[in-house]
């Protein structure tokens, strides 16, 4: 029999549980694909004496990350820490000691990719990431090997299944964003703090990721313009259904002319369109490549599991010589790479307007006149009678023609300053495919 590989798993909370889990319960399948045993030499905790939902083979745990790193008999390493730090420091420490590593963490890529891409490249290591993203679906693969010969045009994506839980839930119970989001949490599907799932956060750092392996390309995620489900309510909902749309938090990446744009934003998704019927924690992705046209990919975006199952097959890539052939095109880029520029590119598209107009004559002259002047023109407007005797506003929604993202954000400005207008305007791109 070959001699096993020596894993290290480096933080074992839900993630690395479910890693732990599946290297041991199923060692049979996992050593036929990958030529060789693969056993877990020793996971690294912030507490030894924790109980635990998975035993670590031989107890051999450690709360001292460098008895994974230091130890020459360990090749491959998970890394399993959440967040910036200590999460980085213990990447480098694992790479600067011979280590291959294989990470969930999205936001240590998003942040710190080309440094650490370029330190593994100097040591001859890898970074194999395939769970940061879209969680069991092996989207990171499709990319980088399996549409390699497309030069890929667009990226549409669901990419936070906590924010698609929250927004199907509102829309098939009717339910309030506050209420869907207190059951998000009692279910696990929301952090205690959800802000990064919700302000879009998590989604964009992912969008960083996929654009990089798309696109060859760095671009922070910082710069990517982003607006979280937050201001999302139930009326949004019911006018988008009306029109024959459901809302969803979209990542969208193109390019066109040599120029990249970039957004993370909820958006109106055509009823019966592979985002639309998305629908719970699931996540999606939409690629468009110029030589196989459109493909989709759909599955669990998180979850112990799913995710644990992606890191598990990183690390069988990793043992059988794959992760280290198909790394060196996928981390291209060296810490002194320029970042790709993305401000001020336009998205042409159609929009949804909600504006809260006073309820006088009029207005809806005003208000499609400022729309002309910045040359957009109008579809089609909905304009329901005021919701509650003596309501001095109602609510008056606009679906407009294709037009350039800079214009219709000018218009909304104008718009908003009206002295017909309560309240700031809601804008929303419309994705019809």
């Amino acid at each position: 029999m070959s001699e096993p590989v020596r894993v290290g798993v480096v933080g074992m909370g839900t993630v690395g549980s479910g890693v732990v889990r599946l290297l041991v319960e199923s060692a049979d399948h996992i050593e036929r694909h990958a030529g060789r045993p693969i056993v877990v030499a020793k996971a690294v905790v912030k507490d030894v004496a924790k109980a635990r939902s998975v035993d670590v083979p031989g107890g051999h745990l450690s709360a001292d990350y460098h008895d994974v790193s230091r130890d020459p008999s360990i090749s491959v390493a998970a890394l399993l820490v959440g967040g910036l730090e200590p999460a980085r420091t213990i990447m480098i420490d694992l790479l600067e000691h011979g280590k291959d590593v294989v990470t969930a963490n999205k936001a240590l890529l998003a942040e710190h990719g080309p440094e650490l891409f370029e330190l593994a490249r100097r040591k001859g290591r890898s970074i194999a990431f395939e769970a940061a993203v879209a969680g069991g679906i092996p989207i990171v693969a499709a990319i980088g090997e399996c549409l390699a010969a497309n030069r890929i045009e667009s990226i549409r994506g669901i990419l936070n299944g906590t924010s698609n839980f929250i927004l199907t839930r509102m829309e098939e119970d009717g339910a309030d964003y506050a209420d869907v989001l207190k059951l998000a949490q009692e279910k696990g599907f929301a952090e205690a703090d959800p802000s990064m799932d919700v302000d879009g956060t998590d989604a964009t750092q992912k969008l960083a990721i996929l654009a990089h392996l798309a696109f060859g390309v760095w671009v922070p995620w910082g710069e990517i313009p982003r607006m979280g489900i937050e201001g999302i309510d139930l009326g949004l909902l019911r006018y988008a259904a009306e029109l024959g749309y459901r809302i969803r938090l979209v990542a969208v990446a193109s390019r066109s002319d040599g120029r990249l744009a970039m957004r993370v934003a909820p958006a109106l998704v055509k009823q019966g369109t592979p985002l639309a019927e998305t629908r719970g924690a699931y996540n999606a992705v939409s690629i468009v490549g110029d030589a196989v046209g459109r493909m989709f990919f759909h599955g669990l975006g998180a979850g112990q599991m799913p995710t644990a199952s992606a890191v598990v097959a990183d690390i069988i890539d990793t043992v059988v010589g794959r992760t280290a052939i198909t790394f060196k095109t996928t981390g291209v880029l060296s810490a002194d790479s320029p970042a790709a520029r993305i401000a001020g590119v336009d998205m042409l598209e159609r929009h949804f307007l909600r504006i809260r107009v006073k309820d006088r004559p009029g207005v809806l002259a005003r208000i499609t006149g400022i729309l002309g002047e910045h040359g957009i023109s109008i579809a089609s407007v909905i304009q329901h009678d005021a919701s509650q005797a003596g309501d001095a506003t109602v609510p008056l929604v606009i679906m407009t023609h294709p037009c350039g993202s800079n214009a219709i954000r000018k218009a909304v400005d104008h718009i908003d300053a009206a002295d017909v207008v309560s309240g700031r305007s809601v804008c929303l791109s419309v994705l019809d495919e």
